[in-house]
């Protein structure tokens, strides 16, 4: 409709700017991406210097991603109107989005000379900084760019022309890159300091930052001690109190015999003052008639830790930790964060267990029940009871249970769990119920004791707890993470979708948890839901591009200068996110599997994704993995925590398997690229218009691709294992174990092959090969998917999920050998032709190269037969699925959640092997019609 209203009123005014470009609009988004443009330029060559014109046009350049355009419109508009303070200030905005600083450092001190205001002054002045942050040479920075930035602000500190907050910021932020602190440090303390007051304690901050800095170690002491006068229980002041002091011991301070210690007053910079100063605000706590803060408990607990790791004997002043801990406990325990307050102390404890019997005595729980569970009556007893356990996890007791002791502790958890429903019946949906911990606990037990056992029954039980958990605490975030790692642990990805989705990952979360989705969203054959999932997070990093531009202008025009390079920074970070590499690289394999030379020719898909398989884009050696391997809550004691080596395992894991797919990708566009022309060739040396021509990227990738899977083969002899609420180990083991790895190999070797022979023109020279089947190990591929998904046997179910990851290996190695296939095709079919025409010339057969033909039509046979084998197999397995009777399964009454856990995953299992018989059935039909 709305182009439509725009050509009424073009026939009427043809040279109505505006309305062409509103029309160009209509275009871009009804994705005629061509005419939109076309149509654009038409009006952007005539340099509008109206208002809609110039914002409809900048409107379109930035939906088409082409913010560069924009500043041409602009560059115009100001040559026309070199007076407007608007279409300068325009042109600024635009040089901000593509990130020209020098020009913006001109266009700003052009608009302040239109127009002196500060504003405009400090935009160029902050130019000048980004020019610092983002030169290659850093030497460039400081002694050009920086001191330049420095000597425009003093002249208006001279000139008394200092007006706002932001200008100061502005000043201060470039003196500390500098390095001029103890300038950085008048001009805080000093007058301009006052100006500081858009945050609390901005100037105490600032201050504490840079007696940091400076290694003003009394100024420090005296500082923090002051703040904590004032808010005894801001930790960040105790942290930097605590610093301060044992620098000063460290080199022997010794206050002045007169005056005052420092500019900050007095240095309390002895142990014995630090614990008479620590406990001055223990006693004011303690006297207080209302609840007492949190901080000064603490502190005296941060005190003791840092005077055993230095050796000190005073440590023994401030009490026994286990006491301090106890008491710590009776005033707190009824709070929720009294679990991560105490957690980070446990080291200091000797005995565990009489710790938490002690704790047990203190809470008040009713008598026994029939089951032998005392229970909690409020709230308040059941969050110090729930503590407790989490402490005793935390402190190893769970682990050091035996089976029996185990199972009992899940029974005593499960009964405090359901209790404790009765004190959230008046909660919202959006709530969380009181007692939600005992059921994720409950379920880290479980879990606990199928990875000891091997028992699948216990995996069953944890996800339907966790079933009923979130029946009831339909938002807890927590019961949903847990789900999906067993979901996908087991080989179900059907309910993960939704799961995921409900939790409604906002902006960064996408990059953070984004891999618990798209990690499994592949290798478990669900195509459709894992194209979605692949979207969702690559639409976040697609716009991230222009939103962040958006952030930088308004911190411009608000003046919020310090927050610029934290925007620059955060884009580049997400642009070089490991997550983003993998999502864009699975992705563009996942349209192939799905589209190439099924519903458009390989050539095509390849050149519609813009993938260049010479161009390596991925930057290796500056990749940052956003992962947040800690998003699943976990109490583990710290030796079965997530350890920094773990983490870089991790990574190193991953980037293997990233290059491992990479490459394949660019293998699979390199057959699109050096595929034949469809038309037919008459000349007889058909090469040289063909593959000579083009340099042979086949063979450099296809030898990259070894090293890296032989780089993979050694990486998993390590046997790295990482604890199960931690990141999850990547496909790269079960490709290699499968076989596909070494398959897709071949299959490109043979393709390499097949353009040798073809730049030889079949000549005698080259090496003789033959076109077999069984040079490939497809059957040994699919003979590792043979055996059922899920069985029902002695009244249990049982799952073999990796039955179904090698299944899509299989699938994607014989999409690669289609692929392959059709790129032999594509060569041997000319080269037969001209064979046969030179042959009825000659009269004489050529016997020799007539073999790789006929061993072409043997190859495609005994693919065809291989296809029908396994589609026999996937609809075998799929009888078998549904003909399996889940209601046989000897459950309790109360277990029906784990009934409706098993019927979602038998329910995602006959998906996935819908999804992959489909896509295996196109390509056998494919597979008929290709004939040389």
């Amino acid at each position: 409709m709305a182009i439509q209203q725009a050509d009424k009123l073009l026939k009427k005014h043809k040279d109505l700017h505006c309305a062409k470009v509103l029309k160009a609009i209509g275009l871009q988004r009804t994705g005629k991406q061509d005419e939109a443009f076309a149509l654009a330029q038409e009006v952007a060559t005539l340099e509008p210097t109206d208002d809609n014109s110039l914002q409809a046009l900048t409107i379109l350049y930035r939906e088409m991603h082409r913010p560069e355009l924009v500043t041409k419109l602009y560059e115009a508009a100001v040559r026309k109107v070199p007076s407007s303070e608007e279409y300068h200030s325009h042109l600024f905005m635009a040089y901000a989005r593509v990130g020209e600083y020098k020009k913006m450092q001109q266009a700003g001190m052009t608009l302040y000379k239109i127009v002196p205001k500060n504003p405009y002054y400090f935009w160029s002045v902050m130019s000048l900084v980004m020019q610092a942050i983002s030169a290659q040479d850093k030497k460039l920075s400081q002694t050009m760019f920086l001191p330049l930035a420095e000597r425009m602000v003093e002249k208006m500190v001279k000139e008394e022309k200092i007006e706002a907050e932001a200008e100061v910021q502005l000043y201060y932020m470039i003196l500390e890159r500098l390095g001029k602190y103890v300038e950085a440090l008048e001009v805080v303390r000093g007058q301009l300091g006052e100006k500081l007051t858009s945050e609390l304690q901005s100037r105490e901050n600032k201050c504490m930052s840079l007696y940091k800095q400076l290694e003003r170690w009394p100024e420090c002491n005296a500082l923090s001690c002051k703040l904590l006068l004032k808010n005894p229980d801001d930790w960040q002041f105790y942290m930097s109190y605590f610093d301060s002091l044992f620098h000063l011991i460290d080199q022997g301070w010794e206050p002045p015999s007169e005056g005052e210690h420092c500019s900050e007053g007095e240095v309390r910079s002895s142990v014995a003052q630090a614990i008479a100063f620590v406990e001055e605000r223990l006693a004011v706590e303690e006297a207080k008639e209302t609840r007492p803060l949190r901080g000064p408990f603490l502190a005296r607990l941060e005190l003791i830790r840092r005077l055993r790791a230095r050796g000190c004997p005073e440590e023994q002043e401030l009490g026994e930790p286990l006491e301090l801990m106890f008491q710590y406990f009776i005033k707190f325990g009824d709070k929720p964060c009294c679990i991560s307050d105490l957690k980070i102390y446990l080291d200091l404890l000797t005995t565990d267990h009489h710790f938490i019997n002690r704790l047990m005595e203190t809470v008040p729980l009713s008598e026994p029940q029939d089951d032998g569970v005392a229970l909690p009556g409020d709230t308040r007893a059941l969050q110090r009871h729930l503590c407790v356990a989490q402490l005793s996890r935390a402190l190893g007791l769970h682990h050091a249970l035996d089976t029996t002791g185990k199972l009992d502790l899940i029974r005593q958890l499960k009964s405090h769990y359901r209790h404790g429903l009765q004190f959230g019946k008046s909660c919202l949906k959006t709530e969380l119920q009181f007692s939600d911990m005992y059921c994720l606990l409950a379920s880290h037990v479980y879990i606990d004791l199928w990875a000891e056992t091997g028992d699948e029954t216990m995996l069953w039980q944890c996800l339907g707890l966790l079933e009923e958990g979130l029946s009831h605490s339909s938002s807890n975030a927590q019961f949903k993470l847990l789900l999906i790692l067993l979901f996908c642990r087991m080989g179900a990805f059907e309910p993960v979708v939704d799961l995921y989705s409900s939790l409604d990952a906002k902006h960064v979360q996408h990059d953070t948890i984004g891999f618990l989705l798209t990690r499994y969203a592949e290798s478990l054959g669900q195509f459709a839901a894992a194209s979605q999932s692949c979207n969702f997070s690559l639409r976040f990093f697609h716009s991230n591009q222009k939103d962040t531009s958006e952030y930088i202008i308004q911190a411009y025009k608000y003046g919020a200068f310090e927050k610029i390079p934290e925007f620059i920074a955060f884009r580049s970070r997400l642009n070089r996110s490991l997550h983003f590499a993998q999502v864009r690289t699975e992705r563009m394999l996942l349209d192939l599997f799905l589209e190439a030379d099924l519903s458009s020719s390989l050539e095509d898909n390849v050149k519609s994704m813009g993938l260049c398989p010479e161009e390596d884009d991925i930057p290796w050696t500056d990749m940052r993995d956003n992962r947040d391997l800690t998003v699943l809550t976990s109490w583990d004691p710290a030796d079965r925590q997530l350890s920094e080596e773990q983490r870089s395992f991790s990574l190193q894991e991953e980037l293997l398997w990233l290059k491992v797919r990479f490459l394949t990708l660019r293998l699979v566009g390199t057959l699109a690229v050096l595929s034949h022309p469809p038309t037919p060739r008459n000349a007889e040396k058909a090469a040289e218009n063909g593959v000579v021509a083009k340099p042979d990227i086949l063979r450099p990738l296809l030898d990259q691709l070894n090293t890296t899977l032989q780089n993979g083969a050694q990486f998993l002899e390590r046997g790295v294992q990482y604890p199960f609420l931690g990141p999850s180990p990547t496909r790269l083991a079960h490709a290699l174990a499968s076989g596909s790895c070494h398959c897709q190999v071949l299959a490109f070797q043979l393709a390499a092959y097949v353009q040798e022979l073809d730049a030889a023109a079949l000549g005698e020279s080259r090496p003789r090969m033959t076109l077999c089947l069984s040079e490939l190990p497809l059957l040994e591929i699919l003979n590792k998917c043979k055996g059922d998904l899920l069985e029902v046997k002695e009244g249990q179910c049982k799952t073999q999920p990796t039955l179904l990851e090698n299944l899509v290996f299989f699938v994607e190695t014989v999409c690669v050998v289609h692929w392959v296939s059709c790129f032999c095709a594509g060569v041997l079919r000319p080269l037969k032709a001209s064979l046969q025409k030179r042959k009825k010339k000659k009269k004489e057969p050529i016997s020799a190269t007539m073999v790789v033909f006929s061993g072409f039509q043997e190859f495609t046979a005994g693919l065809q037969s291989l296809f029908s084998e396994v589609l026999d197999h996937i609809k075998g397995q799929e009888t078998s699925l549904t003909a399996l009777k889940l209601g046989e399964l000897t459950l309790e009454e109360e277990e029906a959640f784990v009934k409706l856990a098993m019927d979602k995953l038998r329910s995602s299992y006959l998906r996935s092997l819908q999804e992959l018989g489909d896509l295996l059935k196109k390509r056998a039909d494919v597979l008929k019609s290709l004939k040389i």
